[in-house]
């Protein structure tokens, strides 16, 4: 992917604002009642760092890791659990922590999974929500940033395992 395929969409300083405001969103409406954020690697994996250090709330930490991508830019539509929890989740306030809701197929499949663990609530956090290309009827319940479409990477979102490092979102020209 040459440099010049790419352009910054989001910068870092939006992301963070974004990040600050969902945290306090978050610590609103928890309180001091602890919540279990359950990030989706390896994607959230920045986005989880930042947001925790905005929340006030009591946390504790899990990650689930699934795939649905290959090597493309478009879903497989078949969801790969690669790592489970190892927290319990039963009874508990849990926010699954996503980088980008897409077609949302992944999110569905982990939503539902974990209702089935029972826990006292279960809400969405996305720091991207793409609903153009949305396949399923899910919604995040704190949303940083809405977009309509675009293959995007940085900030944690990767190409191939590429560009996870850079710290603003970019948008790729896929011609």
């Amino acid at each position: 992917m040459a440099e010049q395929s790419r352009k910054i969409l989001f910068s870092r300083e939006k992301i963070a604002a974004e990040v600050k405001r969902i945290g306090q969103e978050i610590s609103h409406d928890y309180g001091d009642q602890e919540v279990m954020l359950v990030g989706v690697l390896k994607g959230s994996f920045l986005f989880i760092a930042d947001l925790i250090r905005e929340i006030e709330t009591p946390t504790v930490v899990d990650f689930v890791r699934l795939a649905s991508y290959g090597s493309g830019t478009q879903t497989s539509g078949i969801i790969e659990f690669r790592k489970e929890l190892e927290m319990p989740i039963r009874d508990r306030d849990v926010i699954i922590i996503e980088d980008i809701v897409d077609s949302g197929y992944t999110l569905e499949c982990l939503y539902n999974k974990l209702l089935l663990q029972q826990p006292r609530s279960l809400k969405i956090c996305t720091l991207i929500d793409k609903r153009a290309r949305r396949e399923v009827e899910i919604e995040a319940d704190y949303v940083g940033i809405s977009m309509d479409d675009g293959f995007i990477i940085g900030y944690g979102l990767d190409h191939d395992e590429r560009y996870r490092n850079l710290p603003d979102i970019y948008l790729v020209d896929e011609d």
